[in-house]
This record gives C-alpha cells, structure tokens and sequence, in this order.
C-alpha cells in the first residue's frame, strides 16, 4: 500500500520554511558542518538539507534528532503549548 502524501497549503509551507531555516542558523552558529549534524542525528545529509528546506516530508523524528544534535530538543515542548482558542472553547464548556 502506498503512503497518504500529506498536503500542505502553500500559505502555510512559510511556516516549515521558517522552521529549516531556523535549524539551519542555529547549526551555522555553532559551526558545526552537515555532516556533523547528520552524523550526531543519526540521519543521512540529504534528510538534514530536506530539513534545513523545511520539507513537509521529513517525519517529525528526525526534526527531533536534529534538535537533539543542535541541544535544542525542548524547544519541540514549546509547539502547541499556548492553546490560547482550546482554553476559551474549554471555558465556554464550564458555562
């Protein structure tokens, strides 16, 4: 069976972008090389280039790793941690 391509919008795909190029800067400040960063993430280059691209395709795990290398990896608790709209909707519900 053939894996569910996921589609992004492309007013959304900034976001992703954003995220890579992120990753990127933070590796460049701490001058560390792709291959460095691969080897620590335990990924091949071509998948850190993806996530430095910010590809969509990259499974969450290996963002994660590369955190990881990058000793970045709790920033990944800071995603969806403001749930600003679930805490009125929430509060809604005690009403």
């Amino acid at each position: 069976m053939k894996p569910k391509k996921h589609k992004i919008f492309p007013q959304h795909m900034r976001y992703f972008e954003q995220l890579g190029e992120n990753i990127k800067l933070a590796r460049k400040r701490r001058k560390l090389t792709t291959k460095q960063v691969s080897e620590r993430a335990g990924i091949d280059r071509t998948t850190l280039y993806y996530i430095e691209k910010g590809k969509p395709s990259v499974a969450i795990g290996a963002y994660f790793n590369v955190l990881r290398a990058l000793n970045l990896h709790e920033d990944i608790l800071k995603l969806a941690a403001d749930d600003t709209l679930g805490r009125k909707l929430q509060d809604l519900d005690l009403l």
